[in-house]
C-alpha cells in the first residue's frame, strides 16, 4: 500500500464510542500522511493508529466518550497500545491486533 497517494476509503470511517470485546474485522487501514495511518473496524469505528516513530510503526491506541471527545490509549485495543510493526501490513496490524481479542478476521 503506498502511503504517498491520497486514497479514498472503501467503507464510511466513523468515530464513536466502541465498546469493549470483539471488533468487526480484518481491520481497515486507511493513510493520513507519510508516518501515519489510520486503524478503523471493518465497519468502520475508528480504533487508533500507526504512527513511525524511528523507523518502527507503532499503534496509538484511541478510543471515544459517549459524547465523541478522543480518548487517547484508551478504546477496544487500549491492551495493544504502543504494539510494534516492521511496516502498515493491513493483514499483519489486522492479525495481531484482533488476536487477543478473540475477533473474528
Amino acid at each position: 500500500m503506498p502511503l504517498t497517494q491520497p486514497m479514498t476509503p472503501t467503507f464510511t470511517p466513523t468515530f464513536a464510542h466502541v465498546p469493549p470485546g470483539p471488533l468487526a474485522g480484518p481491520l481497515r487501514l486507511l493513510p493520513v500522511n507519510a508516518g501515519v495511518v489510520a486503524v478503523h473496524t471493518a465497519d468502520g469505528a475508528h480504533v487508533g493508529s500507526l504512527k513511525q516513530v524511528g523507523g518502527v510503526w507503532k499503534f496509538k491506541a484511541m478510543g471515544y466518550d459517549a459524547a465523541g471527545g478522543m480518548e487517547p490509549g484508551h478504546g477496544p485495543l487500549t491492551e495493544q497500545h504502543n504494539m510494534q510493526f516492521a511496516t502498515p501490513d493491513a493483514a499483519e496490524v489486522s492479525a495481531r491486533l484482533l488476536a487477543t481479542l478473540g475477533s473474528a478476521q
